[in-house]
């Protein structure tokens, strides 16, 4: 057999091609390049949008399931607090046209007695009390009471004991009148206080402020007082017409032990919330004077001529 026969050639498993770090550095320079002329060069770009442009399509139809999934679940969601909601409201609509019902039947009622009692007893029509409004600039400096300074004062016409309210019911009164301005005690300072009326019971009392709030001090322990009573204005004071919210009754502590409850409130106005007032003419300017205890001269000469 001849030499020629025999092919001399290594088998595919024992070649030798370019050594590792050879290939290792040729693709890191080829990186290197390509970073660098991606970044200066932009020669990239034009492949990247026409792959974009290209696989668009794709990436939507297969967004389509996702989304349609995703936006039917948010639509079912949606529908059901939507639902939920709507029954909220139908009932609290419900629940406040059958309070207001009652209410306008009450305030009928009301009206009607009333005509009739001040028709019957002859009473003269209620005061007109003169008002204007103010803006309240701040409040006082010192920690241990519950003062405002209002933008009206003397010049005004602003009094000492005019009472200052708002839309809610009462907020305090003028305690300090300036020129240009007046110091406004709060229902809620220690020092205040305010008769009131129990709207339910008609029972008198008077309403105390201190470091918690307002409270009903001496209150008997069966006194007719319960939780959500709203306490009035009664209009004897000379100050506060009549019929003003001043408080709501928050807790009623009846100790066994004790001959007093303990009648916490709420009052109707919260001061921090308070930006504009309306102070008002006190009621006692428009009431008539006191009669005069002193006997006048004709009452003097009348008993004299008697004794003769």
């Amino acid at each position: 057999m001849s030499q020629g026969t025999f092919d001399n050639t290594p088998p595919p498993f024992f070649r030798q091609g370019p050594s590792a770090l050879s290939k290792l550095s040729f693709f890191a320079a080829l990186a290197v390049f390509l970073m660098i002329a991606d970044t200066r060069l932009q020669i990239t770009q034009p492949l990247r949008t026409a792959f974009a442009i290209v696989l668009h399509p794709v990436q939507r139809v297969l967004l389509a399931p996702v989304q349609a999934w995703r936006s039917g679940s948010e639509y079912l969601v949606g529908l059901e607090r939507a639902l939920e909601r709507a029954t909220e409201r139908e009932a609290a609509a419900r629940r406040q046209l059958a309070a207001q019902s009652e209410r306008a039947l009450r305030v009928e009622q009301l009206e009607v007695e009333n005509s009739r009692l001040r028709s019957l007893i002859d009473l003269r029509p209620g005061l007109s009390v003169r008002s204007q409004p103010a803006q309240i600039l701040y409040e006082a400096s010192d920690p241990y009471t519950r003062k405002l300074i209002i933008d009206r004062g003397s010049t005004q016409g602003v009094v000492l004991a005019s009472p200052v309210i708002n839309e809610d019911g009462v907020l305090g009164q003028v305690t300090r009148v300036y020129p240009l301005s007046s110091e406004v005690t709060l229902l809620t300072d220690k020092d205040a206080a305010i008769l009131v009326l129990n709207a339910r019971s008609q029972a008198r009392s008077a309403a105390f402020g201190g470091l918690a709030g307002l409270e009903l001090r001496f209150v008997v322990v069966n006194a007719d007082v319960q939780v959500g009573d709203r306490l009035l204005t009664t209009g004897f004071d000379g100050v506060y017409p009549p019929g003003l919210p001043v408080a709501t009754v928050a807790l009623v502590d009846r100790k066994p032990d004790s001959g007093f409850a303990r009648v916490a409130l709420t009052p109707a106005v919260v001061p921090g919330s308070v930006r504009h007032v309306l102070v008002l003419e006190p009621i006692g300017v428009q009431m008539p004077p006191k009669p005069d205890s002193t006997p006048t001269e004709s009452t003097a000469k009348g008993r004299r001529g008697a004794r003769k």
